[in-house]
């Protein structure tokens, strides 16, 4: 009988889910040549090739892809029991997180912090990043889960609603009093792959006077700065803002939008791996404003 280690089956599924043998090192918190040495012992055990590269990727040969879909449904069930015994705390490896930054400033706190106190033994890194670039890191990948304002309507994804953000138009009172005097300022937004940029430009629709100028910043914090500080009015989630709200330091200038922003939590659709399966059950459960109807 093949002498096969757990371990080598596990190196195995994890290329075949990522792609390629640098993604499994990182999952599998090691390097990529002890990776390819796992793959080059059990390809002597069998005799036979189970990787081909293609380009960057690592391709499963036809008897590769058979080892692959028997053990996969008994290597996830083994990862299921085991993690379920100790009520995942004894989870370890490497989770990446990806997420939009107005999620990032409303509830991935609490989902990282419930990790780093539910499961001590799981590294996480995280990182922000436009919603587009987030999904298609998740399809290729190099990401786990992320938390992204939606929808997000990309096969190969499954998604969960996390709720939704007010938005409100606001300026600082100096260009408030100038928009009421009948001079419109200029607009800023996030670019045009996020979604608010969506919904201010289809909330200029609405307006009667299109603005001098639509200019674009990639942070909404610092957005959120230029137009305290007079630039112009932006369209911005009222959750984000009502510290500056209460104090006056900003204003709305026009009717709230009737468009809300709506979040969602992703994972790969074929996704098995019982941690990120219980990340993103937890995940389901967050809420971007909890005090929220929506």
């Amino acid at each position: 009988m093949k002498r096969i280690a757990i371990y080598h089956l596990e190196t195995l599924l994890m290329i075949a889910r990522l792609g390629t043998f640098r993604a499994a090192a990182e999952r599998l918190n090691t390097t990529q040549p002890a990776i390819s040495a796992r793959v080059r012992e059990v390809e002597l055990q069998l005799g036979v090739q189970l990787f081909r590269r293609e380009g960057r990727r690592m391709v499963l040969t036809t008897r590769g892809r058979q080892l692959v879909q028997a053990c996969e449904p008994h290597w996830a069930g083994l990862e299921q029991a085991l993690m379920e015994a100790s009520d995942f705390s004894g989870a370890t490896g490497v989770v990446r997180i990806g997420s939009g930054e107005m999620a990032a400033s409303t509830c991935l706190t609490d989902l990282v912090v419930e990790i780093q106190r539910d499961l001590p033994g799981v590294t996480m890194e995280v990182e922000l990043d436009l919603t587009r670039r987030m999904v298609e890191r998740l399809l290729a990948g190099t990401c786990d889960i992320v938390l992204l304002a939606g929808p997000v309507a990309s096969p190969g994804v499954r998604t969960a609603p996390i709720g939704s953000l007010d938005l409100v138009w606001v300026a600082n009172p100096a260009v408030a009093r100038n928009h009421a005097a009948g001079t419109l300022p200029g607009v800023w937004s996030l670019p045009v792959q996020s979604p608010l940029h969506g919904e201010t430009m289809a909330a200029l629709d609405a307006l009667p006077r299109a603005p001098r100028s639509v200019s674009t910043c990639n942070n909404v914090r610092t957005l959120i700065d230029v137009i305290v500080r007079g630039a112009g009015a932006a369209v911005l989630p009222e959750m984000m803002i009502r510290e500056e709200l209460a104090s006056g330091v900003l204003v709305e200038v026009l009717p709230r939008p009737a468009r809300r922003i709506h979040f969602e939590v992703g994972i790969r659709d074929r996704e098995q791996e019982p941690l990120v399966l219980e990340l993103f059950r937890r995940a389901s459960a967050l809420r971007v404003d909890p005090g929220a109807v929506g």
